[in-house]
């Protein structure tokens, strides 16, 4: 079950996941320190609310929040501020700022760096918080002056002694330290590791991602499994089969012990989320499978065949178990929830519609069978009815029903039941798929009114499954169905308008060749489903050769290299086509990439030119016609 929608696992950057997860209660603004004046890229709705700004009028603006600075503000105050962003370090004020309505709040600000895996500083995070309330009142201009503030009080005192002597710079040997410090400081919760970087997202040590190896090799063990309970239940219920043998009695316990691991499991196993992200959270993992399958698998897992197994029980009860065993059947809900999974693979969708048709067929033997049992032997006049397929079977099979009077005054015999479940299957088989050989009848009411509901079951089971695997092979064989109209609409073609034979090979080895090297795919289209900067990745990746060897691109950025990517077009030449004349004015510059170009002169072959000797370069027209090669 490889593939399937695997949500986002692929590296991400992390860290403002994280802190705007771990932190409600806190308001913060992260700023980017590579730019000049460290304008804010990010404000969380509690810096907001608290300055009375919206976002918009944030975004952009200088982190150091100087634009809520005012009269009153401590002018050494925002300069120590200031050098703490110059400085890259980690800090902590108390200073008076305004808010948008002009209101004065003193505010305890902590400014911290955020590095990346290269540990070169790329964002600063500073978190506010208002501590006006540890502040005698701001007086107003009827008041003596505004010069006087009080202290803060003795608990902030001690509290940002204490930020003080976490402050200190940590070598580069103390990156562990940093971190966890860091996180504490900024009271966002030890787990959290303030590094600007991408990495994979982090799973529990408990819990087990729904795509990994194991989990993959458990879900081709459940569909085993889920099978084999869909061919057994079925078989048992309906042939009465009591589970006296202990080998089956084992078989089918330790299957029950394996779907409970299965719900153990699903308690600890990744989901996709709605909006295609990876759930790894063990509460929400426990909600949504409580919220969906955890009560039809407990259903399906009850020890039904342990309590049938006694002799002592009760004949009713014994029936009730064992048609409660059918609630086994709702274990193809694990086979419904990884349709996804299969739909991927077009073998995979065949054989799983192979098996549906070959269950729906097994089924409805079991049913034709119970019919046919109920019907042919009459309890009110304990006599056989000689319309009965059951009847007529064992007669042909030699096997005749026969009443024993001297006994159990019941009637015995009849046909074997693996005789039986064969000429079931047999003639539900030949029913579903409308060949119907009539050599296995329907005589009684029962047997036709089940009939006819087959043939409508039948009809439309037949339509959707083998209407779908005419479609799977259709999609199959559809690239070399497009091939193989190509070639014809070439030979037709080159019919028509009677091309020479020699040009006519020309033309189809170079049609031949360029499939064998495509594949019929068209990387135009392919990329164009692709967003930019990713179609600049992939033009890199296939240009690669060019970029690597090429001495012209030794020491050209990863920026121009993107950028040249993406006006890259792979041309393909047959053997014998002349690609430039001489004279001939040229605008593009052409690498030879692989197989190699002859350059001819008078009928006379002057040079050779390969992807390992070296490149031909044409410079772009600019009025005179130029050729260089580059060694």
């Amino acid at each position: 079950m490889a593939g399937g929608r695997r949500g986002l696992v692929a590296p991400q950057n992390t860290f403002l996941e994280n802190i705007v997860r771990r932190s409600n209660d806190t308001n913060f603004v992260l700023g980017n320190a590579q730019i000049v004046d460290w304008p804010i890229v990010y404000s969380n709705d509690g810096f907001c609310k608290l300055a009375g700004y919206h976002r918009a009028e944030v975004m952009q603006k200088s982190s150091t929040c100087s634009f809520m600075y005012g009269e009153l503000t401590d002018k050494e105050t925002s300069e120590k501020v200031r050098q703490t962003f110059e400085n890259y370090e980690m800090n902590s004020f108390e200073i008076l700022m305004y808010k948008k309505n002009r209101m004065p709040v003193w505010f305890f600000v902590k400014i911290a760096p955020i590095r990346n895996e290269q540990d070169k500083v790329v964002l600063f995070l500073c978190t506010f918080s208002d501590i006006t309330a540890f502040k005698q009142p701001i007086e107003d201009d009827s008041s003596r002056g505004w010069g006087k503030f009080a202290r803060l009080t003795r608990a902030l005192t001690s509290s940002r002694g204490v930020l003080q002597q976490l402050a200190p710079a940590v070598h580069k040997g103390e990156n562990v330290h940093k971190h966890s410090r860091l996180a504490e400081v900024l009271q966002l919760g030890s787990d959290i590791l303030p590094q600007y970087k991408q990495e994979t997202p982090k799973t529990p040590p408990h819990i087990i991602l729904h795509y990994c190896l194991f989990k993959t090799t458990w879900d081709w063990v459940i569909l085993i499994l889920t099978f084999y309970t869909a061919i057994m239940v079925p078989y048992n219920v309906s042939f009465k089969t009591k589970q006296n043998n202990v080998t089956w009695l084992v078989v089918d316990s330790i299957v029950d012990v394996i779907f409970l691991v299965d719900i153990v499991l699903n308690f600890h196993t990744t989901f996709v989320g709605p909006a295609g992200e990876v759930i790894s959270d063990p509460k929400l993992i426990r909600m949504n499978y409580v919220k969906t399958w955890f009560v039809i698998d407990l259903l399906s897992c009850l020890p039904y065949d342990v309590i049938n197994a006694f002799e002592n029980v009760d004949e009713g009860i014994s029936s009730l178990f064992s048609s409660l065993k059918v609630v086994r059947l709702l274990r193809l809900g694990r086979v419904a929830r990884k349709l996804d999974h299969y739909i991927e693979y077009g073998a995979a969708v065949l054989v799983l519609l192979v098996c549906v048709f070959g269950l729906a067929a097994h089924w409805l033997a079991c049913i034709w069978y119970s019919i046919g049992d109920y019907e042919v032997i009459d309890e009110d006049t304990n006599s056989v009815r000689l319309d009965s397929w059951l009847y007529l079977l064992g007669e042909t099979v030699g096997t005749p029903y026969r009443f024993n009077a001297s006994g159990t005054g019941r009637w015995e015999g009849g046909p074997s039941k693996d005789s039986v479940y064969i000429t079931s299957l047999y003639f539900t088989m030949t029913s579903l798929t409308s060949i119907g050989f009539g050599n296995i009848a329907p005589n009684t009411d029962g047997e036709k009114i089940f009939a006819v509901a087959m043939m409508m079951i039948g009809s439309l089971l037949y339509a959707t499954i083998f209407g779908n695997v005419t479609t799977i092979f259709q999609q199959m064989y559809a690239n070399t169905n497009r091939y193989h109209e190509m070639l014809n609409s070439v030979r037709d073609f080159l019919k028509l308008y009677q091309v020479p034979k020699g040009l006519s090979e020309r033309v189809m080895d170079y049609i031949v060749s360029a499939w064998s090297m495509t594949r019929g795919i068209d990387t135009d289209k392919v990329l164009q489903i692709c967003p930019k900067d990713m179609r600049a990745d992939i033009c890199v990746h296939l240009n690669r050769k060019v970029f690597k060897e090429h001495p012209a691109f030794r020491l050209a950025s990863d920026g121009c290299l993107r950028a040249l990517a993406m006006e890259f077009q792979t041309i393909h030449s047959a053997p014998g086509d002349l690609i430039y004349h001489a004279g001939e004015s040229v605008d593009s510059l052409c690498f030879v990439v692989s197989g190699s170009l002859e350059v001819i002169q008078d009928d006379e072959v002057v040079a050779i030119l390969d992807d390992d000797s070296f490149r031909l370069l044409w410079i772009k027209d600019l009025g005179s016609e130029t050729v260089s090669h580059l060694p």
